[in-house]
């Protein structure tokens, strides 16, 4: 049983990274009453906005993630492209939830997926490999059509090339520019869903509704919840997930990418060990949003309700609606269902997300409909 007194609120949270999940992190940390220091190189970055404190550095700059620490109670992250030895250093000022041990088995996706493999849990086939007598190897016995993906700081679609023969690895790899990589099968899923859970410092599991994601061009487009699912299908993929956090001893909020095949069977595509942009619909449509959730499991609170209230559709905002001119929020402020978030972001840039939209409709079929509508609108000229 977890012992550690938990850290109420006047204590200090600090943030390593400050984009939108640091803001929005910072936000309910906020206003639960807690201080709220961050870690970026910019301090007009969407966190810093909200934060107490900003220390202006990069990710990997020890110095000013030990500034971080000897500022804070407890420390956490908004991306999980913080060096783990950094965490590994930093763990002996303040705690570091989620832990090292967490960031330095998901950042390589070649030991992601061998703990995987450990735990016996399904995923596609796969081969890693760090020149070009590994690579032929590694597509000799996954085969080929494949994706090439790199081991490190993949997201979004990028570090990521598709191969439809053998003799298009090499190209592919130099493309992605990784230095090692993986060889995956192509998976013929008919959806992909996502479970965001959180665990607390005594194991205490909180799962909320599963989510159901629409990609365009690798960047998540909506996300339903909650997803109409089997209850063995529901239950498979909440399984699944808390399988993964337990085995990491993760604390914090943690997002499950799943692929559904055409028979229900769910194979795990990517582990995320933070809030996640397909839990955003929780913020308005459940009890207790996933960025409280992520301030009451590091403090080491009990963990809120995930009771879904409504049900949601989500809506990315990508910086191509900007253009040459503001999105017309009309459309999106006109609707009572609808909750606009915007990150702050300062320069809009093609598929940089800039905020999302949230419609909160128990029927959300409609719900789809009207944010392909919004869609269409916000991108009209």
């Amino acid at each position: 049983m977890n012992r550690t007194p938990p850290l109420l609120p006047g204590a200090t949270i600090g943030v390593l990274g400050g984009g939108q999940l640091g803001r929005m992190m910072a936000i309910a940390a906020r206003r639960m009453g807690y201080r709220v220091c961050v870690l970026d190189r910019d301090a007009r970055c969407p966190a810093g906005q909200f934060a107490d404190d900003v220390i202006v550095g990069t990710l990997d700059d020890l110095e000013s993630a030990r500034c971080v620490a000897e500022r804070s109670a407890v420390v956490t992250l908004d991306t999980e492209h913080v060096p783990a030895e950094v965490l590994h250093a930093i763990a002996a000022i303040a705690p570091v939830r989620p832990g090292p041990q967490v960031l330095a088995t998901i950042q390589d996706r070649a030991v992601q997926k061998a703990f995987l493999d450990g735990l016996g849990l399904p995923q596609a086939r796969w081969a890693g490999f760090a020149d070009d007598d590994e690579l032929a190897e590694a597509v000799r016995t996954i085969g080929a059509p494949a994706i090439v993906k790199a081991r490190r700081s993949g997201y979004d679609g990028k570090g990521q090339a598709r191969i439809e023969t053998a003799a298009d690895a090499v190209a592919a790899w130099h493309r992605i520019g990784a230095p090692a990589a993986t060889v995956e099968a192509l998976v013929p899923f008919v959806r992909e869903i996502s479970v965001v859970l959180a665990r607390g410092l005594d194991g205490e599991v909180a799962i909320y509704p599963i989510a159901e994601n629409v990609h365009r061009r690798h960047i998540l487009h909506t996300t339903r919840a909650p997803a109409p699912m089997t209850a063995a299908g529901q239950a498979a993929a909440e399984r699944i997930a808390t399988t993964i956090a337990t085995a990491l001893d993760h604390v914090g909020v943690m997002a499950v990418e799943l692929f559904e095949l055409a028979d229900g069977a769910l194979l795990v595509n990517e582990i995320a060990p933070r809030t996640h942009n397909s839990g955003h619909y929780t913020y308005g449509a459940c009890a207790t949003s996933q960025f409280e959730q992520h301030v009451r499991a590091v403090c080491g609170l009990p963990l809120g309700s995930p009771r879904q209230l409504s049900g949601a559709v989500m809506l990315n905002l990508i910086g191509d609606l900007w253009a040459d001119r503001e999105p017309p929020w009309r459309h999106v402020l006109g609707r009572p269902e609808a909750r606009l978030h915007l990150y702050g972001k300062l320069t809009p840039a093609r598929g940089r997300k800039m905020g999302h939209v949230v419609l909160l409709d128990d029927d959300t079929d409609r719900a789809l409909a009207t944010a392909e509508t919004l869609a269409a609108r916000l991108a009209a000229p």
